[in-house]
C-alpha cells in the first residue's frame, strides 16, 4: 500500500472539536491517507510527505455520508400511490403493503440488482456508509432472503418483520407478532445486526413494539425504533428506555419526549425526504439540537414514502425546512449517522478513521444547502480508495 497526500484543501472538515467547533473545519488543509486510514490532517502548510500526492485545487473535502435509515431491499414501484398523494390523498402506513406483494413475488436476483443500484445511487452523491433494513417480505423465508441479500452488501442490517402485521394475520396481529419473534426472528438473526420496528398506528403499538423489541435484543439484535412519525405515540419513551440506538422520523414530540432524548444515548435520526414527499409536518430539528439531543440525518429511501437515495437532497431540506444551520446539517448527515450505527470508525476524518470522504466541487460544505440539487460531489474514496 502507498500513502497518499491530499493537499489544497479549501476547507476540510473533520469532525474533530479538537480544530475548533463540532465540525473541526481546518482552512487551506491537508490530509494524508495509508492503509485504508486517515494517518493525519491539518494546515497543508505542516504536511508531511507521502508516498503520492493530489492536489484538489482548492475544493473542500468532507467526511463521507453515514446514512443509518433506508429500506433498499424490495421490488416494485409506488408511483401511482406518490401521484394519488400529490393530488390530496393522505399517506397510510398501509401502502407498504403493495411493495410486500411485489418483493414477494420477486427472484433474488432482481431483488439484489435492485439494492445493488440504490447503493451505487448513493455512493455517486456521497453515502460511504449504509444502512437497510428487510420489512418488505414479512414471511419467513422472504424476510431471511432480505437480509442475506442486504448483508451481501453492507454491514449494517436490521431485522424488520415488524414493518407492518403480514395481510395473512390482519385479523390476528397476534399471531404475527409471535411469528416475528419466534420463528422468523430465529432465521433473520444470523444476517443482522439491529432489529426494528414500526411503532405507530397501522402498525404496531407499544406493547407489541416492546415484547419484538425486547425478544431481538435477546438474540444480540441492538434495537432501533421508527418512532412517532405520523402521530404522537409511546416510540420514542420506549427507544430510551431499551436503549435503542436511534429512535427514527420523531415528527410528533412531547416535551417529555425531547427530554428523555436528551438525557440518552438514543440518537434522534430525522428523515426529511419522508415529510417532502408525503407533505408531512416537519421535524424540529432546532427543538431538539436545543434541548442537547444528539441529532441524525438519513434518507429513509423506501419505494413508498421517501423514494430519494441524495443525502445532499435531505441535507438541505433540513437547512431550509427544520432549523438548522448548514454546519449541524453535516454533523448530522456524517457524524450524527455514526452515533446513531454506534460506530467510532466513519462519520469524521480523524487518524484512525477509516478513509471515507468526499471531494466536492465547491469551496465550502456549505454549498449543499446554498446550491440544492446541483451535483457537487466530485470525487468519493471509501476505505482510502477512489470509488466514485
Amino acid at each position: 500500500m502507498t500513502s497518499t497526500l491530499l493537499t489544497g484543501i479549501g476547507s476540510l472538515v473533520t469532525n474533530d472539536p479538537a480544530h475548533g467547533g463540532p465540525l473541526g473545519l481546518i482552512e487551506d488543509a491537508a490530509l494524508v491517507v495509508d492503509g485504508g486510514r486517515i494517518a493525519w490532517t491539518g494546515p497543508a502548510s505542516a504536511a508531511p510527505d507521502a508516498d503520492a500526492r493530489q492536489d484538489v485545487g482548492g475544493r473542500a473535502v468532507v467526511p463521507g455520508f453515514v446514512d443509518s435509515h433506508a429500506h433498499l431491499v424490495f421490488a416494485g414501484d409506488r408511483t401511482r400511490e406518490f401521484n394519488a398523494r400529490m393530488s390530496g390523498q393522505p399517506y397510510k402506513a398501509g401502502g407498504i403493503r403493495t411493495t410486500v406483494a411485489a418483493t414477494r413475488a420477486a427472484s433474488d436476483a432482481d431483488l439484489e440488482a435492485n439494492l445493488v443500484r440504490h447503493l451505487a445511487e448513493g455512493l455517486r452523491q456521497g453515502t460511504t456508509t449504509q444502512e437497510t433494513k428487510s420489512g418488505y417480505g414479512l414471511t419467513v423465508d422472504d424476510e431471511a432472503r432480505a437480509l442475506a441479500l442486504a448483508a451481501r452488501h453492507t454491514d449494517e442490517v436490521t431485522y424488520l418483520g415488524a414493518h407492518i402485521v403480514a395481510p395473512e394475520y390482519a385479523d390476528d396481529p397476534a399471531a404475527y407478532v409471535a411469528l416475528v419473534t419466534g420463528p422468523m426472528l430465529d432465521a433473520c438473526a444470523p444476517h443482522a445486526r439491529w432489529v426494528d420496528v414500526f411503532c405507530e398506528k397501522g402498525a404496531f403499538d407499544g406493547d407489541q413494539a416492546r415484547a419484538i423489541l425486547t425478544a431481538g435484543a435477546a438474540r444480540g439484535l441492538t434495537p432501533r425504533v421508527h418512532a412517532n412519525q405520523l402521530t404522537y405515540g409511546p416510540g420514542v419513551q420506549l427507544a430510551v428506555e431499551l436503549g435503542a440506538a436511534s429512535a427514527d422520523h420523531c415528527t410528533h414530540l412531547t416535551d417529555e419526549d425531547v427530554a428523555a432524548l436528551a438525557a440518552s444515548d438514543t440518537v434522534a435520526t430525522l428523515l426529511p425526504g419522508a415529510e417532502f414527499s408525503t407533505r408531512a409536518e416537519w421535524p424540529d430539528a432546532r427543538r431538539l439540537l436545543d434541548a442537547g439531543a444528539t441529532v441524525a440525518l438519513s434518507t429513509d429511501c423506501n419505494p413508498g414514502s421517501s423514494y430519494t437515495s441524495s443525502m445532499p437532497f435531505c441535507l438541505a431540506l433540513a437547512v431550509r425546512d427544520m432549523g438548522m444551520t448548514p454546519d449541524e446539517a453535516l454533523w448530522s448527515a456524517t457524524a450524527g449517522g455514526a452515533k446513531a450505527l454506534r460506530r467510532t470508525d466513519v462519520g469524521a476524518l480523524t487518524a484512525g478513521a477509516r478513509a471515507d470522504l468526499q471531494i466536492l466541487d465547491a469551496p465550502s460544505h456549505v454549498h449543499f444547502a446554498y446550491r440544492p440539487g446541483v451535483p457537487l460531489v466530485e470525487e468519493v474514496w471509501r476505505a482510502g480508495e477512489r470509488v466514485a
